[in-house]
């Protein structure tokens, strides 16, 4: 249905994410993002744990896209939709660690909720999530991921 679309539309090459390769490139690249805790920077009587599972597809030059389900600080599903760019090895005497920024849609912020979140219009705000991140192996890695002025995320990344 989506390529019908692209096509009627006049998009001759859709691709889910830009400069995403068909699935036999060779340097494609999955992650699975996974967050058990977050940590709000003012604790309140109105927050619930927060929980988020993402995936993310890996592009050329250290770009990435995905997309991340959540239950967000006042227990609603949400999401966020997200393009970005990663860092590897930005301090030389510690090449594991890596930094990396998120741009995208969160969706999921609705009714009294609906101010907690900046420019948030019937619960889609835009989002900007700068992380930090170190890799234990290739594979695996553990990130801190801030969320504003509402906290910090913990979680584990897993490349396939």
């Amino acid at each position: 249905l989506v390529s019908m679309l692209a096509t009627s539309a006049g998009a001759q090459d859709y691709a889910p994410c830009p400069g995403w390769n068909p699935p036999d490139a060779k340097d494609r690249h999955h992650e699975l993002f996974i967050s058990p805790f977050t940590r709000h920077w003012t604790l309140s009587d109105e927050h619930k744990p927060v929980y988020a599972l993402g995936f993310t597809q890996r592009l050329p030059d250290d770009r990435f896209c995905g997309f991340s389900l959540f239950r967000n600080s006042f227990g609603q599903p949400s999401g966020y939709i997200y393009l970005g760019k990663t860092w590897e090895g930005f301090v030389p005497s510690l090449p594991k660690l890596y930094g990396s920024v998120s741009a995208g849609v969160l969706f999921g912020y609705v009714d009294r909720y609906e101010g907690k979140v900046p420019a948030n219009n019937h619960g889609f705000s835009p989002g900007l999530i700068p992380a930090l991140g170190y890799r234990l192996t290739p594979a695996v890695s553990l990130e801190l991921q801030l969320l504003g002025s509402a906290g910090i995320m913990f979680g584990t990344a897993l490349r396939f």
